[in-house]
């Protein structure tokens, strides 16, 4: 990939950031981030594509783990606590952690996207803080920008704020760049972060997914 250069989160340098996607696991959770402005760009939708998101951030299901055997089920409980101890110094409160990644892990799943990933993008975008706000107004863990809530919501933004509302809203327009970019996840980071074709956030995503894998998976 080119050496293309994007603005990188305030108070993070080039090398300091390159440097943590070489490094191992645990390297962001170490310091603070500050927001990093996930900065989707406003297009054009056609209605079909407005009426599918639409619908997709209108249900109002709440968080419940379905799993199909007990197997399953296993699994995600060892998941949860796997990743209860990496998120630990990030979210000490138990519950928190607890009906945090409980709803990443189904938001993640209903949207057809990696749960590593979603939480690699949060460690970038805002670092797990619920009420980030980037210098571009994107909100949330996910950094989603207030016009989506005029484009496929009530345009209330300050629903953002809201722990599910954000995670559904990220999860879907990932999902929604996923398919217009033919499933390269490459492309699909630049759409979400505003920086199309430019390799400085996807790699920064990328070495944060690592950090949040989880090898014992089987469907659930």
């Amino acid at each position: 990939m080119s050496g293309s250069r994007i603005a990188l989160p305030a108070g993070v340098s080039r090398r300091a950031a390159m440097a943590s996607v070489l490094a191992g696991p645990g390297a962001w959770l170490a310091a603070p981030q500050a927001a990093h402005a996930g900065g989707q760009l406003e297009e054009p939708l056609i209605d079909s594509i407005r009426s599918a998101l639409t619908a997709a951030i209108g249900s109002a299901a709440p968080p419940e783990p379905v799993f199909v055997s007990t197997e399953a089920k296993i699994v995600y409980l060892r998941w949860l606590g796997a990743m209860s101890d990496r998120l630990r110094r990030r979210k000490p409160d138990w519950e928190v952690r607890r009906d945090f990644l409980q709803t990443v892990w189904y938001e993640a799943r209903r949207a057809r996207l990696d749960e590593s990933l979603v939480l690699g993008l949060i460690q970038v975008e805002s670092g797990f803080r619920k009420f980030a706000m980037s210098n571009v107004g994107a909100r949330g863990y996910m950094q989603v920008m207030p016009f989506w809530t005029r484009v496929i919501g009530d345009g209330d933004a300050a629903k953002l704020f809201h722990m599910q509302t954000n995670l559904r809203f990220g999860c879907v327009i990932l999902r929604h760049y996923m398919d217009r970019e033919k499933g390269d996840l490459f492309m699909a980071l630049g759409r979400y972060n505003g920086s199309r074709g430019k390799d400085t956030y996807p790699n920064l995503v990328y070495g944060a997914q690592r950090q949040w894998l989880f090898e014992n998976k089987i469907e659930a």
